[in-house]
């Protein structure tokens, strides 16, 4: 009959394991407090978020007036011009378009300039899904209706917002006499699909994190150059962590390859001025821009290409030179 020994810990075997043993019990001890670290310091971030966020809004005046539609209340801020109705569309994910826009604005001192800010921007609803490029428009032109603008209007879209323009163009034909674009998306067929709104951005402002890196580095929200007051640097950082991520930005980022595609189906109608502001960085970096812009315009009878030393947000810097190109081509083209 065979038998098999138990096996025991030798002295030098026990002699080496109580000290593994302990290494591992100070690893595991050292990474539960690193992690208690982080969970403490992750929610003193949310609280304090929280609490300046609060503090902002009780202490910093809104601006502009509120439109109710059935979806919700959209923000509109308008500068009061006699001339050309001008409404001004942002880009995509910009927190606070008024502001955003305000250098641009003072140089448009003679167009009755109006700047809506869609679900998800600056003072309106930023809870509102279905961010599809219908109701968008649909929602654009609710609101045109509500302040009663009668007269056709002047678009004037930044990146994404060019492509509600020429969407808002082609659905109301009657209703545009221009459409500006500033370094705006061309509308390309895209093979992207409608996808789940991504909850990473919502997640990462909700814990206080955008304002760590934004109090850490405020650069990297504020605009370059000196156009911008204090009090605007001050809304724009407010509001970046205000608005970063919110359901409806979240929502409309998954919409924007769909978008695109519904927007190429409907290229600007031959009689449409159409004015196109490109920013060399946009021109440099992606070989596709400037061909693309050229290709969208060949069927337009007036049209105007311009391209500007800058970056994507050129009214951040060129302001005063937008303003004279744009003064000029409404008086040439749509008020002569």
């Amino acid at each position: 009959m065979t038998t098999t020994a138990t096996p025991i810990d030798t002295p030098a075997t026990a002699a080496t394991a109580a000290p593994r043993r302990r290494r591992w019990r100070r690893i595991g001890q050292a990474a539960g407090i690193g992690l208690g670290v982080v969970v403490t310091l992750t929610l003193l971030s949310t609280i304090a978020n929280v609490a300046a966020t609060a503090a902002e809004k009780a202490e910093l005046t809104p601006y502009g007036e509120t439109v109710t539609l059935s979806a919700g209340d959209i923000n509109v801020s308008r500068n009061g011009g006699s001339g050309p109705t001008m409404v001004l569309l942002s880009g995509y994910g910009t927190p606070a378009p008024a502001v955003d826009f305000a250098p641009l604005i003072r140089e448009l001192e003679a167009f009755d300039v109006i700047v809506v800010e869609g679900f998800g921007y600056g003072y309106s609803d930023v809870d509102v899904p279905n961010r599809t490029i219908e109701n968008i428009t649909s929602e654009l032109h609710e609101v045109l209706a509500k302040l009663h603008i009668e007269e056709p209007v002047i678009l004037v879209g930044h990146s994404v917002g060019g492509l509600y323009a020429r969407y808002y163009a082609n659905t109301y034909p009657d209703e545009v006499s221009a459409v500006i674009g500033i370094d705006p998306m061309a509308a390309t067929t895209s093979s992207l699909e409608v996808g789940t709104p991504s909850v990473t951005d919502s997640v990462v402002a909700a814990l206080g994190l955008v304002r760590v890196v934004s109090t850490i580095a405020p650069d990297l929200i504020q605009p370059p150059g000196t156009a911008y007051t204090a009090e605007e640097r001050r809304l724009t950082a407010a509001m970046t962590n205000w608005n970063y991520g919110n359901p409806s930005i979240s929502d409309e980022w998954s919409q924007i390859g769909a978008n695109s595609t519904k927007a190429a189906a409907l290229p600007f109608a031959a009689d449409l001025p159409v004015l196109e502001m490109l920013a060399t960085e946009s021109v440099d970096t992606m070989p596709e821009w400037l061909p693309n812009h050229e290709a969208e315009l060949e069927g337009v009878t007036t049209h105007q290409l311009e391209v500007l030393d800058g970056a994507h947000y050129l009214h951040w810097t060129q302001s005063p030179a937008m303003a004279r190109i744009i003064t000029d081509f409404v008086t040439a083209h749509v008020n002569p």
